[in-house]
């Protein structure tokens, strides 16, 4: 919402962004938003309901609080100090409401060692159909949180994802994409096919004069680490500059140990040292430094023969502003252009890579460090059969035929085959990896249609002045939903349920109707009871936009919707998720997992979407909008963010006579739920 059109963007390290990084998608994520201390409040509170207070519907697994179970919650809510003077049904206690309707449940919908067990002070839900405990596994919307409160046991925190989207999906919302980066050739049928982008090959600036030596395997990683120190010393010995890449941390801090041992000066520069990356980088080429680096390390900075001259002046700057005479950078660039002649008449920069990394492009990054613009420089990979890579592509029957030839301790095999052999190894891997990224972005696409569809609605309705046309139609589709349940298809209409009706349209749309009445009438058509609830409604609502004013009835039409079109769409995030975690289990069944995942993601994004017009149509209809009295109009006017924050009050006492004239109490009459 804050971004601005998505028409260009240029990435730079592009396969780092749009390849390795797009494993995992971003996620904005967020604590609960309400306390345990809530959830405990609200949980002594439901023991005090009686039997009339609450609608059990077992066969549709639902409980609603009835009229005077509503009136009791009130008074119990604000005697615990929960919520102040008002209705329950007020803008400002939705999520008090949420507490109190999954409290409800917790209570009369889920019994202990039938729906759910306490093992070890953790609920444990019991699965229905297999009776198995489904450790692991927690029920989404707060109600884990109610029967943890219910059962008196700690109250888990859950962290929830507010957002999401995949690197993949994020960066195919521009108009155009485009990259660079020093490797990204291996990588060319993925941006083809994921991103639609061609890799283009330019040629260097200057002629590549790099040595790129064949790698060198050996049986244990003891030799290969030996053969390493002893190319290191060497070096070192004639004055040439080396970079020695790792695959790890541990590994880095292990090699490191082992050149202290044999008296081999060098620089490590990793993750724990990410502060003086650029120190360490600018005397990398020195003649004789010795760097330790893990492979992306120092990626995108050049490592200058002889030394970095900016970072030299830095250095050795004396006066209190920062600046060093004239002299002296004179005298430090005449001592870097010797340094730098003696590291090339040794060949210049030495890298070596003590492993294979899974993917080529890491290992031709660590490459890329030396030969930079025209520099001669030398590369060589050390490997043994024990690195992971060797080991899971066949490095036992190697191994065996290795021993059959006869290769003595220390020696090395060196030879293009090898290359090939290990190329074809990593070309595995990055397949494996490529199929694992087109996975996620299969199961995203199926939430990337419903994040178009929510983020397009929230945005129309930010932008709108008046969103009093789709919430009437949101009503009218509830109204559609509320028949259809009570009238099923092809039904007669002694099968209709008046009952409900009744029910649904006092608790959701706030209106009595004489729904037993109008199904007895000959000839009454389901289309002719839609069309009586829908006028009904919308006269109760225009009575009520008169009564509190069409202005703030309109703006607190807009703040509801959107409120609750964003917890709606959070709650099926965290649906989908857990979903997404269980889903491959189907293909035990014989059944694609993908298809089923899509399935029933439509499924819940339709619900989803039918309980955000039921919740909008509820709340709107049970809202109590007070005036300000007249203290309160002396007071400077809100902001028109502070009105919208907290616009919701109530100036009539529900058991003062109504205004309308009626006679009646003002809760029996226009304040009725």
């Amino acid at each position: 919402m804050v971004q601005r059109e998505h028409h260009f963007a240029i990435v730079d390290e592009v396969d780092s962004i749009l390849i390795d990084e797009a494993r995992t998608p971003l996620i904005i994520s967020g604590p609960a938003e309400t306390s345990p201390e809530l959830y405990n409040a609200v949980d002594k509170i439901i023991p005090l309901l009686t039997a009339e207070d609450f609608d059990l519907d077992e066969k549709g697994r639902n409980v609603t609080l009835t009229e005077e179970g509503v009136a009791h919650c009130e008074n119990a809510l604000q005697q615990a100090g929960l919520m102040s003077d008002g209705s329950l049904y007020d803008i400002n206690h939705v999520g008090l409401l949420h507490h109190v309707m999954q409290a409800l449940r917790a209570h009369k919908m889920f019994q202990r060692d039938t729906s759910y067990m306490v093992k070890q002070g953790l609920v444990v839900i019991i699965d229905e159909f297999t009776g198995r405990a489904m450790d692991g596994r927690r029920y989404s919307e707060g109600l884990h949180q109610a029967i943890e409160a219910k059962e008196n046991v700690e109250i888990q925190a859950e962290n929830q994802t507010l957002a999401s989207v995949t690197f993949q999906n994020y960066f195919r919302l521009y108009e155009k994409l485009a990259g660079m980066t020093g490797t990204a050739m291996t990588e060319a049928g993925e941006f083809s096919e994921i991103y639609s982008l061609e890799v283009v090959a330019m040629p260097t600036n200057r002629p590549v004069q790099r040595i790129d030596h064949d790698d060198e395997v050996y049986r244990t990683s003891k030799e290969r680490d030996q053969a390493v120190i002893d190319l290191i010393a060497d070096c070192q010995k004639r004055g040439q500059p080396m970079l020695v890449g790792t695959v790890t941390i541990e590994k880095s801090e292990h090699l490191s140990a082992a050149l202290s041992a044999a008296n081999i000066s060098h620089q490590v520069l990793n993750a724990r040292f990410h502060e003086e990356e650029a120190k360490i980088i600018a005397l990398a080429g020195v003649p004789g430094s010795v760097t330790i680096a893990t492979n992306m390390a120092g990626r995108g900075t050049d490592i200058q023969l002889g030394g970095n001259l900016d970072m030299r002046v830095a250095q050795e700057a004396t006066a209190a502003d920062g600046s060093i005479k004239q002299a002296k950078a004179t005298a430090i660039s005449d001592e870097i252009a010797v340094l730098k002649e003696q590291a090339l008449a040794e060949g210049g920069l030495y890298v070596i890579g003590t492993e294979r990394h899974e993917s080529r492009r890491i290992d031709n990054q660590l490459r890329g460090r030396t030969g930079r613009q025209g520099d001669p420089g030398a590369s060589k990979f050390f490997l043994s059969l024990e690195d992971d890579l060797m080991r899971i592509f066949g490095s036992e029957k190697l191994d065996g035929m290795l021993q059959k030839l006869g290769l003595e301790e220390g020696e090395a095999i060196t030879h293009p085959w090898i290359n090939k052999a290990v190329e074809k190894a990593q070309s595995k891997v990055e397949a494996h990896n490529f199929e694992i990224r087109k996975q996620l972005l299969k199961y995203d696409d199926v939430m990337n249609d419903q994040r178009h569809v929510v983020f397009g609605q929230r945005r129309e309705i930010m932008q709108a002045e008046d969103v009093h046309e789709t919430v009437r139609d949101m009503r009218h589709d509830t109204i559609d939903n509320m028949v259809t349940e009570a009238i099923p298809q092809g039904s007669y209409a002694d099968q209709w349920d008046a009952e409900k009706l009744d029910n649904s349209a006092r608790n959701v749309l706030g209106v009595e109707v004489p729904a037993a009445d109008w199904i007895a009438e000959d000839g009454i058509a389901e289309a002719e009871i839609i069309e009586r609830l829908q006028q009904l409604s919308d006269r109760y609502m225009a009575e009520k936009a008169v009564r509190f004013g069409s202005e703030t009835m309109r703006m607190a039409e807009k703040s509801l919707l959107l409120q609750v079109l964003d917890q709606q769409w959070k709650e099926h995030l965290l649906q989908l998720e857990q979903l997404r975690q269980g889903i491959s289990l189907r293909a035990y069944a014989q059944k694609d997992p993908l298809n089923e995942y899509k399935r029933e993601a439509f499924m819940m994004f339709d619900s989803m979407l039918n309980s955000m017009r039921q919740t909008v149509t509820m709340a709107l209809s049970h809202v109590e909008i007070r005036a300000p009295d007249a203290s309160q109009e002396e007071r400077p006017a809100a902001q028109p963010s502070q009105r919208q924050a907290g616009l919701i009050d109530q100036k009539i006492s529900r058991n003062a006579p109504c205004p309308c004239g009626s006679g009646k109490k003002y809760k029996y009459c226009h304040g009725k739920l």
